[in-house]
C-alpha cells in the first residue's frame, strides 16, 4: 500500500515539474521564432532535450495534466534467452567511451548473466556463453557496435583476440562495426591496425543519396511508421536533400525538425519554406540558398 501511494505522488510531483517546464511555451502570443528560441533556453537550462519538451507539450495538449504523469510500467528483465529467438542473437551497443570492460558487461547483462568483475574472467564467461549459444542452440551471436569510429585502439583489439578464440576456420561471433568514415580512413587503413583489418571480412560505405534515393529514403520511414498521406510537397523534399547534401543521418535530423514544426502549428503539409525555416533557425551550420 505505502509503494503505491507513493509512486503515486511520485507521478503527481513529476507531472507538476513537467508542467513547470513547459508553462512557459503555454502562453499564447508567442511567435514560432520566439518559441523555438525558448525552448532551447529551457533545455539547455535544465539538461533536457527539446525533444522531451515537444513530447510533454504533446502530452500537455492531449490529455491535459494527467498526460504529463510518468506512465505506469513494471521493469522486467529476463533471465533466459527469448524463446522465439531462433537464428539471432543481435545486440546492439552505443557507447563512444566503451572499454573492454563495459564490452564484455554490456553483452552480459543481455544474456542474463551477471559479470564477473575483473575483465579476464568476464572474457573467459562470455566465451564460454557464446560456445552454449552455438553448440547447443545453434544460434548465432551478432553484436553491433555503433560509433565505432570513436573506439580506442585498447577495445579493437580486445575484438582480434575475442575473435580468435579457439577457432581456426570461423569466428565464434559475428561483430559489425558501424561508424563514420574516419573509422576506415584514420584507424583501421593504418599499419598498426593491419591485424584488425585481416579480420575483416567486409567492408562497406554509405554514399551520400541523390534526390531520388532521398525522397525513396523518406518514403519508406513514412510507409514503415505507418503513415499512408503525403506529408512532404516535392519542393520540400527538394530542399531536405539540398540542406542534407544526400546524407541518410542529416536527412532525418531535417525530417525531424520539420515534422516536430508541424505538429506545433497544427500543419498537415510540410512545404519548401517550412523546411527552410527550421533549417535556418533549429539546425546551426545548414543553410539553404
Amino acid at each position: 500500500m505505502n509503494t503505491t501511494i507513493n509512486r503515486q505522488q511520485w507521478q503527481e510531483e513529476e507531472a507538476l515539474r513537467r508542467f513547470q517546464l513547459i508553462s512557459p511555451l503555454l502562453q499564447t502570443g508567442l511567435d514560432d521564432a520566439k518559441r523555438i528560441q525558448l525552448r532551447k533556453k529551457i533545455a539547455e537550462e535544465n539538461n533536457i532535450s527539446v525533444r522531451s519538451l515537444y513530447r510533454y507539450e504533446k502530452a500537455f495538449s492531449e490529455r491535459q495534466f494527467t498526460g504529463l504523469k510518468p506512465a505506469d510500467r513494471e521493469k522486467h528483465r529476463s533471465q533466459k534467452l527469448p524463446e522465439n529467438f531462433e537464428f539471432l542473437l543481435e545486440q546492439a551497443i552505443t557507447d563512444s567511451k566503451l572499454t573492454p570492460r563495459w564490452f564484455y558487461k554490456g553483452l552480459l547483462d543481455q544474456l542474463g548473466l551477471e559479470s564477473r568483475f575483473y575483465r579476464g574472467d568476464s572474457k573467459r564467461q562470455l566465451q564460454q556463453e557464446i560456445e552454449v549459444i552455438r553448440g547447443i542452440q545453434r544460434k548465432k551471436v551478432v553484436c553491433i557496435l555503433d560509433e565505432a569510429h570513436l573506439l580506442e585502439k585498447e577495445t579493437l583489439e580486445e575484438f582480434r583476440f575475442l575473435l580468435n578464440y579457439r577457432f581456426d576456420s570461423m569466428s565464434p561471433m559475428a561483430l559489425v562495426l558501424v561508424g563514420q568514415t574516419e573509422l576506415w580512413e584514420n584507424k583501421l587503413k593504418l599499419q598498426r591496425y593491419a591485424a584488425i583489418r585481416q579480420r575483416i571480412d567486409m567492408y562497406c560505405t554509405l554514399p551520400h543519396l541523390d534526390r531520388s534515393e532521398t525522397e525513396q529514403y523518406i518514403a519508406s520511414h513514412m510507409d514503415y511508421s505507418g503513415c499512408g498521406q503525403e506529408i512532404f510537397t516535392t519542393k520540400a523534399l527538394d530542399e531536405i536533400h539540398k540542406a542534407s547534401a544526400g546524407i541518410p543521418r542529416m536527412i532525418n535530423r531535417v525530417c525531424e525538425k520539420a515534422l516536430m514544426y508541424a505538429f506545433q502549428n497544427q500543419k498537415r503539409l510540410i512545404d519548401d519554406y517550412m523546411i527552410k525555416f527550421v533549417v535556418e533557425h533549429e539546425m546551426l551550420g545548414m543553410v539553404t540558398s
